[in-house]
């Protein structure tokens, strides 16, 4: 594994031209953010570059990755954001990676040129705005959005046990840059549509609830999001839900996908390691929120999930 700093990543950057740089399967705000304003930075540099065309990017999302998006090159040089392993490249996606940015701490190192990784920090976002710095001396107002997006969406908007001084120090950083806090807390937090709506209360109603309301388990299947009337631009953060139990402690949502699979996001206070829980079924992450796949059915996955963390958090 070859570890890069921050300025040896600028200097790379620097140095070469025509990027690509990619988002990760079902594509959250931090790797959108975080590619979208390294994008920016490299145009402003004069750079050649673009984002790879992920087309699992959510309504959501898509007007902030839209300016960037070109068809992939394959004589580019490309860079991942937020991308922890290897088996979630976008969809479409086939080539090599040359350098990634990312804040996983498990990150195996999948590059040919090097790894930026910073595990300390709440999103990938905040080392992307430190090599912005580095490149650029200062980020726009429209990366500082996209970094506020970036950062904002990893930490829950400042609730989520990854929360640290730096990351408020950071968000300030980005306030005194132009970014438009209030509108994109709206937006991001705080607005959905009524499908959306009738399917959290679906998934209330049938939630588990153990351990005096500390271990929590959400499973949300297709038939539940087909009489919803929900679609993929609808479920940005559904992971999250089952942690919203006064009391809770460990949060496990269970999705069934279209193919019959099942993904699980697991969200702890650290009393267990969810890497851990995850490591289990093949997937991975940080130690207070992970995520895996499994070719189990929701229910079956849950029960499996449920098995793990009482045998690694004995009461």
């Amino acid at each position: 594994m070859k570890k890069l700093t921050r300025t040896e990543c600028a200097e790379y950057l620097r140095a070469h031209d025509d990027y690509v740089i990619l988002t990760h399967a079902r594509p959250d705000g931090d790797t959108i953010g975080s590619a979208s304003a390294l994008c920016s930075a490299l145009r402003r540099m004069g750079k050649r570059a673009s984002l790879f065309p992920n087309p699992e990017i959510t309504e959501r999302y898509k007007a902030f990755a839209a300016p960037y998006i070109e068809p992939d090159r394959a004589d580019a040089i490309h860079i991942s954001t937020d991308i922890a392993e290897a088996k979630l490249f976008p969809v479409g996606f086939e080539g090599s990676v040359s350098i990634a940015i990312d804040h996983h701490p498990k990150n195996p190192d999948f590059t040919e040129n090097g790894l930026l990784l910073d595990g300390d920090k709440a999103s990938c976002g905040e080392i992307v705005m430190d090599v912005i710095e580095l490149l650029c001396g200062a980020l726009t107002k429209d990366e500082a959005n996209l970094i506020y997006v970036a950062l904002s969406t990893d930490c829950g908007c400042f609730q989520y046990g990854n929360t640290k001084s730096d990351t408020h120090i950071a968000a300030a950083k980005l306030i005194d840059c132009g970014a438009d806090t209030m509108p994109l807390n709206k937006e991001l937090f705080r607005s959905f549509s009524f499908a959306r709506l009738r399917l959290e209360g679906k998934v209330y109603e049938n939630m588990r609830s153990t351990r005096n309301n500390a271990l929590n388990i959400a499973v949300i299947t297709r038939k539940m999001m087909k009489e919803s009337g929900v679609t993929e631009d609808d479920c940005d953060d559904l992971a999250n839900l089952a942690g919203k139990v006064r009391g809770n402690r460990v949060a496990v949502t269970v999705r069934e996908q279209k193919d019959g699979k099942s993904h699980a996001s697991v969200r702890t206070d650290g009393s267990v390691d969810a890497s851990e829980i995850c490591a289990r079924f093949g997937g991975g992450g940080h130690r207070m929120a992970s995520g895996c796949s499994s070719d189990m059915p929701p229910y079956e996955l849950a029960d499996a999930i449920e098995r793990v963390v009482n045998e690694l958090w004995p009461e």
